[in-house]
């Protein structure tokens, strides 16, 4: 058995201090280690910047510790318990890494906790102490790591001891410390958490009456028979913040940043933009408790913790969970399918909108996430696809394609269970290809020449037909263009290709230069900052709505800024190529309008 403790020494200078015990150390000297990244994130982190002030000691004695590279330290031989004690400074509000001030505390065990390397499956022991004064008199813990030897009252867990199989689990299991407001409720069976930390106004009842929703249609999903989910109890960790949004997932539990104007209030009953984005974000990390936590990549058993893990896989662990997430919101009653088909003709729009898409597939988004993806730049629009927004397309389309291929008698749903109960609840990683070939059985059809097209391929995906299936018809028309009337024919929309920011001095600064738009072809670059069009002065507020004015074809001046280098273009004015897709129903031919509902849930 490993021991941890964390104490969060210093709140006002956000220093937790952690401490990690080996019993019977290695005889050559006990190594540890600090992972790189954390599971969900597909990014080298480097948590290890955070440590500070390390030090050895066995049977009350020092030793030599020393650290021999970016994330790992070496001990000299002991001969009797060995206990390392370090600092973590604790300051990034986030849900990926660790936080500690006088308010609350939180972090993520790839953060905080050393691994003694050849312990890796030994159980943990950690102690979680309460912060000294009385100010803290009041904190709760909120998490779902086993605490045999702690309550739970109204408030969530005590302070004390808690235990974990192994390091995996035990960083698996994000903990929040504080006066957080706490609710439960229960979903087929399973008592679920709800913990908001922050000031906020919200109904808590309806927030909690909407989870149950989402989470019994989620499990329902995975397990119609039984409808017994994986884990003993679930947490939904929320930091409330003014403006912030984000969430990472973990087997028993999610960590979400979101701003307090999203969560619903007494006052307001309808479901706004806002709180139907908060709903999405719990839905899509609660369906990871299936599609990557335990349904997972064979390249993530066991998840290499100081060096990337790489797969081309995540267009379907994060693009379907993307799918699904709205998808879930629909069938649970949350939103009409109306509003469902309004966010899929968003997200259609967006993807399109991205020329990255015709360079690069899916699966090479997928693969490519450690450095592209999670590191954009503003040629990203032009060079890479979102795994998550075009792998939730390639999700619509396979769905739909499966219930055409059989009547309806399969969908994606019977892929997603068969992928859990033969590796998912067996602990078993999904080698490459291996959901091809599940796919392809549940269709009782060989759908290779989509997976080519849509997942390796850099095509756009015949959603037209897709949509033809169900009784829904898709058009397109440009962003910004105005609708045709009886009187008068739509007039096209002016563009010079480029998405404007404001810079310090609120001036128009070209943020993304697109592909063969107008200003990439007149020579403007990101960076480039335009101060005058058309001979008139122009700033961020005004240059859209002043090249609206214009005519499609016009040939116009722009003077900008690239440093402090004055330089003078000409640009023609092109149609604006951006395009936003329009989802209407069609209730004939019968049995596509039967499809329809029995996809979206329509009782």
């Amino acid at each position: 058995m490993i021991h941890y403790t964390i104490f969060p020494k210093h709140p006002a200078a956000h220093l937790f201090e952690v401490t990690v015990t080996v019993a019977a150390p290695s005889p050559n000297g006990q190594r540890f280690m600090l992972p790189t990244w954390i599971p969900g994130s597909y990014m080298i982190r480097e948590f290890a910047r955070n440590v500070g002030r390390v030090i050895a000691t066995a049977d009350g004695r020092p030793i030599s510790c020393e650290k021999i590279d970016k994330c790992t330290w070496q001990c000299a031989p002991a001969k009797d318990a060995l206990t390392l004690t370090y600092e973590v400074y604790a300051w990034d509000l986030s849900v990926r890494a660790a936080h500690l001030d006088e308010l609350h505390g939180f972090f993520n065990g790839t953060s905080v906790f050393l691994l003694a390397e050849g312990f890796r499956d030994a159980v943990c022991k950690l102690e979680i102490v309460r912060p000294i004064g009385a100010q803290y008199d009041k904190w709760q813990v909120g998490s779902a790591l086993s605490s045999k030897n702690s309550s739970i009252g109204t408030s969530g867990k005590d302070f004390g001891f808690y235990t974990a199989a192994n390091y995996d689990e035990l960083i698996d299991h994000p903990v929040e410390l504080g006066t957080f407001t706490h609710t439960t409720f229960s979903a087929c069976g399973v008592t679920h958490h709800i913990a908001l930390t922050g000031k906020h106004r919200t109904d808590v009842a309806r927030l909690a009456n909407d989870f149950q929703k989402i989470c019994e249609a989620q499990i329902r999903l995975f397990e119609p028979e039984t409808t017994t989910p994986p884990m003993r109890e679930y947490w939904f960790l929320i930091m409330v913040v003014g403006d912030g949004f984000g969430g990472l997932e973990h087997r028993a539990s999610t960590s979400l940043l979101v701003s307090r104007d999203d969560l619903p209030n007494a006052n307001n009953e309808q479901v706004t933009a806002g709180y139907r984005k908060l709903l999405s974000l719990a839905s899509h990390e609660y369906f990871h408790t299936w599609n990557v936590k335990r349904i997972l990549p064979a390249a993530f058993t066991p998840y290499p913790f100081t060096h990337e893990a790489y797969t081309k896989q995540l267009w379907f662990f994060e693009g379907i969970t993307d799918y699904y997430d709205d998808l879930m919101l629909t069938r649970a009653g949350l939103i009409t399918p109306i509003e469902y088909l309004e966010i899929e003709a968003e997200n259609i729009g967006r993807v399109l909108a991205q020329s990255g898409r015709l360079k690069q597939s899916v699966a090479e988004s997928s693969f490519d996430a450690w450095t592209k993806y999670y590191r954009q730049d503003e040629n990203a629009v032009n060079s890479i696809v979102s795994y998550y927004q075009k792998g939730a397309m390639v999700g619509l389309a396979l769905d739909l394609l499966i219930r055409d291929k059989t009547n309806n008698a399969k969908s994606l749903d019977d892929v997603m269970r068969a992928l859990w109960n033969r590796y998912g609840k067996k602990n078993i990683g999904v080698p490459e290809g291996e959901i091809e070939n599940i796919a392809n059985e549940i269709a009782q059809h060989d759908l290779a020449d989509f997976f080519a097209n849509a997942v390796y391929g850099t095509a756009d995906i015949d959603l037209v037909s897709a949509f033809n299936s169900v009784a829904i018809a898709l058009t397109w028309r440009p962003i910004g263009a105005p609708v045709a009337t009886a009187k008068k024919a739509a007039r096209a929309t002016p563009s010079i290709g480029v998405k404007i920011s404001s810079d310090t001095n609120g001036d128009a600064k070209c943020a993304q230069v697109f592909d063969t738009g107008a200003a990439m072809v007149a020579g403007l670059s990101a960076g480039d900052v335009i101060i005058a069009f058309d001979d008139l002065r122009v700033n961020a507020a005004n240059i859209e709505r002043r090249i609206k004015t214009y005519d499609v074809g016009a040939v116009v001046s722009v003077v900008a800024f690239r440093r402090d280098e004055l330089m003078t273009r000409t640009l023609t004015l092109q149609v604006e190529t951006k395009m936003t897709s329009v989802l209407t129903l069609n209730d004939q031919p019968n049995d596509a309008k039967q499809r329809r509902d029995s996809w979206l849930g329509v009782r």
